[in-house]
């Protein structure tokens, strides 16, 4: 038997479960985990005790975020995974290639044009490899929808219209969280709709050539607050009288991850999970518009509300032979709240071909398990199994993942800026080999 493939992780906060906790059980006969490194000890040390409890497995080595060299040189992995804060994903995808690594990293890939291309440039001078991992593109409705649309079913789509809807229990959490500052994440625009845009890119075969945006905070943030109803002001839940009444407050205590990832690990750095949706200091939209054109001439409606009743999309295409429209129902979820399995788990999913000179009817969908519609467990195999063979090629690489955070990028300018934005005016990236 080949030896196992190793793999260390930087950043282990809960969204790392995903891929540590695959590894820890369905591919630890291929793949192992040999080191964690977060600028956290106590949240070091509580993903070791998970790894534990939960699978018997074996401790990974800790380093801290300074030791991040010293970790590859002793772990010798094969690959780095990346799960840190998005503003630092550059940092160590960068620095794991110079030490000879390939890279797997969380989305977005990062943040803005200048870190984009220095990743870019750190692959074409080290020739490593770097994997985005968009779950989204595996789940059976997003695979249907592209193979019909590749099919030819409605012809060559000229128009689409995208409505993502997050709840106030999901859409909520980033305003209580290091996404409120849009210096973290990029904004909802990269950090969350870098998984829709890339399934525009994915799904049309084209990239993005131009951006028109605008976006406002109209519900969450302070200034917001009397209009829904909160008059008893609060900077963090816990320990707060006036977040009981809070229908937004969240309450961590006696909840184990929670408890280990946050409120245990607030001695370490001072970082605060629950703070109030309604309190000072966040700079991030709750409601965007997007147009944007493609290379292939099509042209895009996006809008991503963060305070919706509901959670899911519509999609819908508009080609020269016909129209599809496509929808979901989430369940909707807090991170690292609950099982990791129900993020992105549809409740409803229905696609219906329109075509332009005959009667309607409903696509079949696959039945799918997992999160993400069923592509969490299709997309950790592509990862760390044996791949099957895929015809529609969706696994991502680097060039995926910079042409779906520059749309969220050139959006994020044209709101500042009120003016439309091309991308080949912010980076040159080339194309897919």
């Amino acid at each position: 038997m080949d030896r196992k493939k190793r793999y260390v992780q930087v950043g282990v906060g809960g969204r790392a479960r995903f891929f540590y906790e695959a590894i820890a059980s369905t591919y630890h006969e291929t793949s192992e985990i040999t080191g964690f490194c977060d600028i956290n000890r106590s949240r070091l040390e509580f993903a070791v005790e998970n790894l534990r409890e939960k699978y018997n497995y074996p401790a990974p080595k800790l380093y801290g975020v300074e030791e991040f060299d010293k970790m590859i040189e002793e772990q010798k992995p094969d690959a780095v995974i990346v799960t840190s804060i998005d503003r630092t994903h550059h940092r160590y995808i960068i620095r794991a290639m110079e030490l000879g690594c390939d890279v797997i990293s969380e989305k977005p890939m990062t943040t803005d044009e200048v870190k984009c291309k220095a990743i870019l440039d750190a692959i074409e001078r080290t020739g490593k490899e770097l994997r985005v991992s968009f779950n989204y593109r595996y789940g059976a409705v997003y695979t249907k929808t592209c193979e019909l649309l590749r099919s030819g079913v409605i012809g060559d789509v000229k128009a689409i219209h995208f409505e993502w809807m997050l709840s106030t229990t999901h859409g909520a959490d980033y305003f209580r969280r290091w996404h409120r500052d849009k210096r973290n994440s990029g904004g909802l625009l990269v950090h969350k709709s870098t998984h829709h845009f890339d399934l525009v890119n994915f799904w049309l075969n084209s990239r993005p050539a131009e951006v028109y945006a605008m976006g406002n905070l109209a519900f969450y943030g302070r200034e917001n607050a009397e209009e829904r109803g909160i008059t008893k002001f609060y900077d963090r839940c816990t320990g707060s009288e006036n977040a009981k009444g809070d229908p937004f407050a969240i309450f961590m205590a006696g909840q184990k991850n929670f408890d280990g990832l946050y409120l245990n690990a607030e001695k370490d750095d001072g970082y605060i999970r629950d703070r109030s949706v309604f309190s000072d200091g966040i700079s991030i939209e709750d409601v965007m518009g997007v147009t944007v054109r493609y290379e292939n001439g099509a042209i895009m409606t996006y809008q991503l509300t963060a305070f919706s009743p509901k959670e899911g999309f519509n999609v819908v295409f508009t080609g020269t032979k016909g129209r599809m429209e496509v929808s979901t129902t989430e369940v909707a979820y807090v991170n690292a709240g609950g099982d990791k399995e129900m993020e992105g788990a549809l409740k409803t999913r229905k696609i219906t071909v329109y075509p332009m000179f005959g009667d309607p009817y409903e696509a079949e969908i696959p039945d799918a398990k997992g999160g993400h519609g069923g592509g969490d467990p299709v997309l950790l195999n592509d990862l760390f199994g044996v791949p099957v063979p895929d015809p529609l090629n969706r696994a991502a690489s680097h060039i995926d993942g910079a042409m779906s955070i520059m749309t969220g990028i050139a959006a994020n300018k044209s709101i500042a800026t009120g003016l439309p934005v091309k991308i080949k005016d912010l980076i040159d990236i080339p194309k897919q080999k």
